[in-house]
């Protein structure tokens, strides 16, 4: 598939064994990119199906040519230097980025073998089963219970407020179970459960962070985002985010962009590094990218020489 697809709002192949020659930014040295260095093979099923994957904001070309299989119910880390369309990617697995209007995508993203830039996708299902948690804690200035609550409300999965109450179609005994499950998983019930109707503004911000993921949580998502999630967190704060990637990967798929590579190393299964143009240089087991890179250039971000 080699379509182009945009949208009106905020929205070739190689054969095995060749190469491509790559530009190089300050501190990188000169290579040619093989094939082999991204054919990550790995045991169980696959999740996401990335085939030929481009990207444009106008004729800014940020992601090319991206092909990669992600597993089901692990952690992948997607890390590189600033401007190498991490984050781009990272959208691109719920369509984040039909909401920029200057972007528009080539290729090719299936989720569980169902193409997701086809027409007549369900943008809310796509969504609900891709959640994403984003850089800076963005909770709504609302109490926590309805921080939480609010996506399954929204959902239909549970009705609540004074018509509800009226049809008898009050779902609070559902509800209570649905915000306790979801804060219990974003390992956040025992610190807030006595006061879930405080106004989530007043958490620190590391629990704000893991509201953020209990919200996410909350709507039973298959695939969660997150998007350099502990960037603005003290390293306790942190700790605990990494500590319930962890945790979230036994029964979810995470995809994560950090900037800190020990983090990757500490809580990823597979890594993908990203360089200069938007380009997937190498992709494998998180212990062979950190102590066997195969391109030098790998080698060199993570040794810091450039990035």
């Amino acid at each position: 598939m080699s379509e182009t697809h945009s949208t009106p709002e905020p929205t070739e192949e190689e054969s095995p064994g060749t190469t491509t020659s790559t530009p190089t930014t300050a501190g990188e040295t000169e290579e040619e990119v093989q094939e082999s260095w991204v054919d990550y093979d790995f045991d169980g099923p696959t999740k996401f199906s990335v085939e030929d994957l481009n990207v444009y904001y106008g004729e800014d070309h940020a992601i090319q040519n991206i092909s990669m299989d992600i597993p089901e119910n692990s952690v992948t880390a997607l890390i590189g230097p600033s401007g190498c369309g991490k984050s781009t990617f990272l959208r691109c697995l719920n369509r984040m980025n039909d909401r920029i209007k200057a972007a528009s995508v080539e290729g090719s993203v299936e989720l569980d073998g169902q193409e997701i830039y086809q027409e007549g996708i369900d943008l809310v299902e796509l969504r609900k089963r891709v959640g994403q948690v984003f850089q800076s804690p963005n909770p709504f200035p609302k109490s926590i219970r309805d921080n939480v609550a609010y996506g399954p409300r929204k959902h239909g999965d549970i009705q609540s407020g004074l018509l509800a109450r009226l049809l008898g179609d009050d779902s609070g005994e559902e509800e209570d179970e649905i915000v306790e499950r979801a804060l219990r998983k974003a390992a956040l019930w025992d610190e807030v459960h006595d006061r879930l109707e405080d106004n989530a503004l007043g958490l620190s911000g590391g629990q704000q962070q893991r509201l953020c993921i209990a919200r996410a949580l909350a709507v039973d998502p298959e695939v969660i985002l997150m998007d350099e999630p502990a960037s603005a967190l003290d390293p306790i704060a942190t700790s605990k985010i990494e500590d319930l990637v962890d945790e979230l990967s036994e029964d979810y798929t995470v995809v994560i962009v950090t900037h800190n590579m020990q983090q990757a190393a500490r809580i990823s299964d597979q890594t993908a590094v990203f360089l200069t143009g938007g380009e997937l240089v190498e992709y494998g087991d998180t212990e062979q990218i950190f102590e066997n890179p195969q391109s030098q250039r790998v080698e060199d971000y993570i040794t810091g020489k450039f990035g």
